[in-house]
């Protein structure tokens, strides 16, 4: 079911070889250029009019109002409760972990520069609402949002037929959880301009969603094109691509638990890619056996088989766990598995992956839901210079500089050095006339 790649036996460039899903972004920017203009020119008759056609929906008020988003608290079914609030529990531990303290530095006597950290002031989160349903992202958004002291929250997320051109009712519910009100029953680039621009949300132009600073959420590639044109409008988190599973295994993995974890990835949509890297060639013919054996089984089987057999996924069969890691390190996944001997070894000399998740009894699933790490990651290869998200995304590193009288005389000379290097004068003069009479 997996095409195999074999790089054993050579020092090739493995960046070039690996499997990829081709997504051409640029093109699909220009293709929702004129719905985001749209958006930003007329709000909301252009937002009802593009979920009419491509969500089939036409809401007649896209804010979702507070008691129906209570409401689906209260339906809610226990069980689903029960786990929304240990993935929220969980993720706030960790979360709460990383908030960043301001810090100051005495750089000279009377000169001190302080490093503020100040949470970005309204967001906008996206949670899509095509394949399948995510309250899941709706706890992975807000949660590193709030331990930031984010003031205002937004939600986004696609209005669905079979809840009256409402959200999914299960995502208002984990909205109500986290004590977030204001959500829109929108989605698709319509969404992504609306939070950007600012727009109106209901026939009378009587209420509005304000412009947001910045956008965080996965979502499919007209999000993916709109976030990139809005970029510079708005702050935006990353340019999410389908989701991405690499395993490095040794033949001590279990094929069974293998190929469930790249199914589990494969679920997502057919575009998603699923990766074995392994020096075992017997592991490989388990895991196809194992793939066989599962995936007609699986609900969606269909969807997972297009994925696993795409030119995105496949089996790289390398020479040992040390072309392995430079392999995986190449891939850069959004998820990456290590199920070898010494696993925490291994994963603690990987540079380039979203998250990596060590041994045997650490899934990718646990992470997308219940581990309190976070799910919303970089794909298509940008962990190589990107992170996840977390608390950190949502602060701003604001410098306050504070020097005395004396501490700026003392530097003065080498303020006006420079501003002469760089012949820009008025520099070294904004600096010289608070000292009249000095030695220039």
């Amino acid at each position: 079911m997996l095409n195999r790649i074999d790089l054993r036996g050579g020092a090739r460039d493995p960046r070039r070889l690996l499997p990829r899903a081709q997504l051409d972004v640029s093109v699909a920017v220009e293709r929702i250029r004129p719905l985001v203009e749209a958006v930003r020119e007329h709000g909301y008759p252009a937002i009802r009019e593009a979920s009419e056609r491509f969500d089939g929906v036409s809401p007649e008020r896209l804010r979702v109002p507070v008691e129906v988003i209570r409401a689906a608290e209260d339906t809610l079914d226990p069980q689903v409760r029960a786990a929304l609030l240990e993935s929220i529990t969980r993720a706030r531990k960790v979360h709460g972990d990383q908030r960043r303290v301001d810090h100051t530095t005495q750089v000279v006597p009377g000169g001190t520069v302080t490093e503020r950290w100040v949470p970005v002031d309204r967001v906008g989160l996206y949670v899509p609402g095509g394949l399948a349903m995510y309250p899941s992202t709706v706890v992975m958004n807000v949660v590193p949002a709030q331990a930031a002291g984010v003031r205002s929250l937004v939600v986004v997320s696609p209005p669905q037929k079979d809840n009256g051109g409402l959200p999914d009712q299960r995502v208002l519910a984990a909205c109500a959880l986290l004590g977030v009100d204001e959500v829109y029953a929108v989605g698709g680039a319509q969404a992504v301009a609306m939070l950007a621009y600012g727009a109106t949300v209901d026939p009378e132009g009587a209420e509005r969603c304000e412009p947001v600073d910045m956008i965080t959420g996965p979502g499919n590639i007209w999000v993916t094109a709109a976030k990139r044109l809005l970029r510079g409008v708005v702050g935006i988190d990353a340019e999410a691509g389908p989701t991405e599973i690499a395993i490095l295994a040794d033949d001590t993995a279990d094929p069974a638990h293998v190929a469930a974890d790249l199914i589990s990835q494969a679920e997502h949509d057919p575009l998603a890619a699923s990766v074995l890297v392994t020096p075992s060639v017997a592991l490989a013919d388990a895991v196809d056996a194992e793939l066989a054996r599962q995936v007609p089984a699986a609900k969606h089987a269909e969807r997972i088989g297009t994925a696993l057999r795409g030119e995105q996924s496949g089996v790289v069969l390398v020479d040992d766990l040390e072309a392995g890691l430079r392999v995986v390190d190449a891939y850069a996944a959004e998820h990456l598995e290590i199920q070898t001997v010494d696993a925490r070894e291994w994963a603690l000399r990987v540079r380039n992956a979203g998250a990596i998740f060590v041994g045997a009894w650490s899934p990718v699933s646990l992470g997308d839901y219940c581990a309190g790490s976070n799910h919303v990651l970089p794909t298509g290869g940008c962990a190589r210079h990107s992170s996840g998200l977390s608390v950190q995304s949502f602060l701003r590193g604001v410098h306050l500089v504070e020097y005395t009288r004396d501490a700026l005389r003392e530097v003065a000379p080498h303020v006006v050095t420079l501003a002469g290097v760089e012949d820009l004068p008025a520099h070294g003069q904004a600096v010289s006339v608070r000292f009249p009479g000095a030695a220039s």
